[in-house]
């Protein structure tokens, strides 16, 4: 179900009704009838079917044709699996948190963008920083690490009473201390996931990084201090 007026009316508009009759008639002649993409179960009427895009349709894409009318961003799914892929209406799902944690620069943003959904809850250090100093997200003023921490530890509280509508959490962090990794998981109920990338590579990295040639002595610091830190 929509939830803003531009997406309502992208869905009454002629050229979805025309694009969801042709999405639906050619996936029935591929498959040798009408059947449901997430279930796999055939159906007898093209009413019991809708569409549902891979990427998500938000006020600021839906007028992009490459995700609102592109049929590889879209599966044909029954209502009620719709609903279930959605976790709506009865079919919301247990909640999922995953701490992922390594050395700097070794990656954990890139996996959690990967893996995450929209409406995730992601819990990070460095952007909370951005958030509430307007500044890159590399430059961390030590004044401000209180309020930092104060806003990191109510959110991981939240987390841990699964307060909120979110489907799944994402810890992001450094925990090269194996006692305190594996202590905040178990409180938490929450997955390790270990991005496991070299010091050299994570060196490596540092040196391409235009955004922090300038502070790259104060990262490779940070570097080192992990790996003397680092317990498996």
């Amino acid at each position: 179900m929509a939830k803003y007026a531009i997406l309502k009316s992208f869905y009454a508009s002629e050229a979805w009704q025309k694009f969801r009759i042709v999405v639906i008639n050619e996936r029935a002649i591929r498959d040798g009838g009408m059947r449901c993409e997430h279930c796999g179960k055939y159906v007898l009427k093209s009413s019991e079917l809708t569409l549902h895009h891979i990427i998500e349709l938000t006020p600021e894409n839906v007028h992009d044709v490459h995700i609102a009318l592109n049929p590889e961003n879209i599966l044909v799914v029954h209502h009620e699996c719709h609903n279930e892929i959605h976790g709506r209406f009865g079919y919301q799902t247990e909640k999922g948190v995953y701490i992922v944690y390594g050395p700097p620069l070794a990656g954990h943003d890139d996996y959690v963008e990967q893996h995450s959904v929209r409406g995730d809850l992601v819990v990070d250090m460095d952007r909370l920083y951005a958030a509430v100093s307007m500044l890159p997200y590399y430059d961390k003023p030590d004044g401000l690490l209180p309020n930092v921490r104060g806003i990191h530890n109510m959110l991981i509280d939240n987390i841990k009473t699964r307060y909120g509508k979110w489907r799944s959490a994402w810890v992001i962090g450094g925990y090269a201390d194996k006692r305190k990794r594996e202590r905040l998981a178990e409180d938490l109920g929450a997955e390790l996931i270990f991005c496991d990338v070299s010091r050299d590579e994570c060196l490596a990295r540092l040196e391409v990084d235009e955004d922090r040639k300038f502070r790259r002595d104060e990262w490779r610091g940070y570097i080192d201090k992990w790996f003397e830190q680092y317990q498996p």
